[in-house]
This record gives C-alpha cells, sequence and structure tokens, in this order.
C-alpha cells in the first residue's frame, strides 16, 4: 500500500518558525501546523509546497532544504516538511484564522497537531 505524501513548510526569518492555526476540521480547529498540504499527481514535493503555501498564504516561499523523516497523518498519509524562506512577507491566511512567528523557546507555547511534532527538535535547533 503506497502512502500519500503531505508536505508541510518550516517557514524561517529572523530566527523564528512560522506556526499557523487551523480552523478545520473540527478535531483540528483551534490547533497549530506547519502550512502545506497534498502532493498531486505530477507535482513534485517541492512544487506542492511552493503551490500550497500560495494558496494558504498567498505567499511565494522558497524551499531551502527538506528534513530528515516523515511522520504519519492517517493510515495512506504521512508528512515531510522542508525548509523554506520568504522573500516578501505580506500573508493572507485562507485556511488559518491566526499566525504566530515563534522563537526557539516558544515553540512549546502552542499546541502542535501530531504530525507536525517530530520535527520541532530539528527545527528549534535552526532557531538556536
Amino acid at each position: 500500500m503506497d502512502r500519500g505524501l503531505v508536505v508541510g513548510a518550516a517557514v524561517l526569518r529572523e530566527g523564528r518558525l512560522l506556526a499557523c492555526r487551523r480552523t478545520w476540521p473540527a478535531e483540528a480547529a483551534g490547533r497549530w501546523e506547519l502550512p502545506g498540504g497534498k502532493v498531486e499527481p505530477g507535482e513534485s514535493p517541492d512544487q506542492a509546497l511552493v503551490r500550497e503555501i500560495a494558496e494558504e498564504l498567498g505567499v511565494a516561499v522558497e524551499v531551502t532544504g527538506w528534513l530528515d523523516g516523515a511522520a504519519p497523518i492517517r493510515e495512506r498519509l504521512e508528512l515531510r516538511v522542508a525548509t523554506c524562506t520568504v522573500a516578501v512577507w505580506t500573508p493572507y491566511p485562507t485556511e488559518h484564522d491566526r499566525l504566530r512567528w515563534l522563537s526557539a523557546a516558544q515553540l512549546d507555547d502552542v499546541d502542535w497537531l501530531e504530525p507536525d511534532r517530530p520535527f520541532l527538535a530539528a527545527l528549534r535547533g535552526m532557531l538556536t
């Protein structure tokens, strides 16, 4: 059984990580995530991430690398996370009701969705 791939963006800026608060589905509403989404047929993970962030936040990201590992989301989906930068930042979130730039010390201040949690240690190291 092949797993579908979901890509998440660890958008880094000035020693901080972008966190986005979900509004749906109900079981995820109010919890925080790295923005992103599913890789569509014919897309590379990089292409999917650029498309998803443009759709969700209205900004263009540049993928700078991929973190090691993957985390299960559901039975047939797994999450991989890429580090990204944004040249110009004027977001307008369409799927989130809050955005926060978190320092390494603030990463535990929000209630992350489970699939994002395995990547926080590596990201914390990039923020210090």
